[in-house]
């Protein structure tokens, strides 16, 4: 079946306001930039968004949020996101902090079928009790708390219950693809974009390259195209438009005159 949509138009064209997506991704490594860009000028609003981060001031999702288009993040990092953390101090976005592994586990989880699971992770925490603000008031009171999780016991150690994530959508990048959705992450494209698009009811996927089905070796297959309904290709300039968050590079170092 050959699931390649013409356009990142055509590709997030069905996604309505209000609903949940499941964004691959860590930082800015790794997004799904050219599918959040259409989505952004598609115009949807009220998006629930699961994801590591909600990318940086004016870029990834981070362009969803500055034009007010996301209402809630369940996430693990506010990150350097200077926009996301005024919004949720300011009663206007709600957040659900989750310990990244959980997160990570939440959506494979949900990808699975497994509803929920119980670990260790946040035992003796606010994670675990309740009580993380979800979301302010204007006045800075918590107008919203997360709730208290069941804990049980396994091998004399508590462990607290988390459920699996299911989302309405899932956008995710790959380094390699098939026109039957078969996947391959590269580096840092691989931190939660396999995990995210497992959870999506319906996944799109933008790859920098794309094969023919029978040109990937069924081995090197890290996401198999049962998970994913519609793949884009990328042109050659969005495959190699990767942003980095925080460059930085060491001084050069002086050398040493070495005398015989």
């Amino acid at each position: 079946m050959n699931k390649v949509s013409a356009s990142a138009a055509e590709a997030v064209a069905d996604i309505c306001d209000g609903a949940s997506l499941a964004v691959g991704g860590f930082g800015l490594s790794g997004i799904p930039a050219a599918l959040i860009d259409a989505l952004h000028a598609q115009g949807a609003t009220g998006l629930k968004v699961v994801s590591n981060n909600c990318g940086v001031d004016g870029q990834g999702l981070g362009l969803l949020l500055a034009d007010g288009r996301i209402s809630r993040v369940t996430g693990s990092y506010v990150g350097e996101n200077k926009e996301f953390a005024r919004q949720y101090l300011s009663g206007e976005l709600e957040v659900e902090l989750v310990p990244q592994g959980t997160l990570a586990e939440r959506l494979r989880a949900g990808g699975a079928g497994i509803p929920a699971f119980y670990t260790p992770a946040g035992v003796g925490t606010q994670v675990a009790d309740g009580g993380l603000p979800w979301r302010y008031a204007a006045d800075g009171s918590i107008a919203l708390a997360s709730p208290a999780k069941e804990k049980r016991s396994f091998g004399g150690r508590a462990h607290v219950l988390e459920h699996g994530i299911t989302t309405d959508y899932a956008l995710v990048r790959a380094w390699r693809g098939d026109t039957h959705g078969n996947l391959v992450f590269s580096k840092a494209a691989a931190n939660f974009n396999p995990l995210a698009a497992m959870a999506g009811r319906i996944t799109i996927a933008e790859v920098e390259e794309l094969v023919e089905p029978g040109e990937l070796s069924p081995d090197a297959i890290h996401l198999p195209g049962v998970f994913v309904q519609r793949v884009l290709a990328l042109t050659p300039a969005q495959a190699a438009d990767k942003p980095i968050e925080r460059r930085s590079i060491s001084a050069p170092q002086a050398r040493e005159t070495v005398h015989s």
